[in-house]
Order: C-alpha cells, then sequence, then structure tokens
C-alpha cells in the first residue's frame, strides 16, 4: 500500500488488520470520483471522493470524510476493513452497536409504555402533595 497522510502507526495498524483479514491491495478497485455537499468549487471539481470496491464479497464503500483525496483514501480502507470484519465475525461493530443504542434511545414509546410512564409521573406527584399537606400541618403545630 502507498503511503497514506496519517501517522505510521495507523498506517501499521490498518496494513496489519487488512493482512489479518486476508484483504489485498489486489482484490481492491480504487476509483476517485467528484464529491458533493459543502466546500464550494473545491469539491465540485476535484474527484477527492474515493469509491473502493472489494470484489471477492462484493462490498463497495464510498468516502467523502476530508477534502483531502489522500485522507479519504485512509478513511475508505478503514471503513472497509469494518465491513468485512462485520461480515466475517457476524458481530456488529461497536460503530453499528452505538448507533443501534440511539436508536433505540430515539425510538417513540408504545402506547402501553407511555400509559405506564404516566401513571407513575402522576403517583409520584400525588406522593409530593401528600408531603406538602404534611410539612404544612407540622409547621403549625
Amino acid at each position: 500500500m502507498d503511503r497514506l497522510p496519517v501517522s505510521e502507526s495507523k498506517q501499521k495498524e490498518l496494513e496489519s488488520k487488512m493482512h489479518r483479514l486476508g484483504i489485498h491491495e489486489s482484490d481492491i478497485v480504487e476509483q476517485f470520483v467528484r464529491g458533493s455537499g459543502a466546500g464550494g468549487q473545491k469539491i465540485n471539481k476535484t474527484s477527492v471522493t474515493v469509491l473502493l470496491q472489494y470484489l471477492p464479497l462484493g462490498i463497495t464503500i464510498r468516502c467523502q470524510k476530508t477534502r483531502s483525496q489522500a485522507l479519504n483514501r485512509f478513511w475508505a480502507r478503514r471503513l472497509l476493513v469494518e465491513k468485512v470484519e462485520e461480515k466475517f465475525f457476524k458481530e456488529k461493530s461497536e460503530k453499528q452497536q452505538n448507533f443501534e443504542k440511539i436508536r433505540r434511545q430515539k425510538r417513540k414509546r408504545s402506547r402501553r409504555a407511555k400509559e405506564k410512564m404516566l401513571q407513575e409521573k402522576h403517583h409520584h406527584s400525588e406522593k409530593k402533595e401528600m408531603r406538602k399537606i404534611l410539612l404544612k400541618h407540622s409547621d403549625r403545630d
């Protein structure tokens, strides 16, 4: 693999993961396409988006994290490694687990869960009201 514009340790870590998973550069088809989104004329005129196709598993990665083509090449390879690990180990990556956790947190409550939560809130407020009444009576004495 060419030298990417990241630290030597990150480069070596990526290479070792690729080697461990059996990902060879010869199995990867790399293309550079024009990006989209913020960045103005620079992003519209230059081909900084990296498109990787991993032929053995048929995985396609499209990466446009930065305006730098070289950095996008690094990020695309990291994403490829994550996808291949996911396929091989049938485990969800940490990133995927976090994504699903947030999705569960944002999910709308069921009607029954909402009713139960509201009943608990109502019960709690009644307890607080009773405490207020008891405090008023104890202050008079």
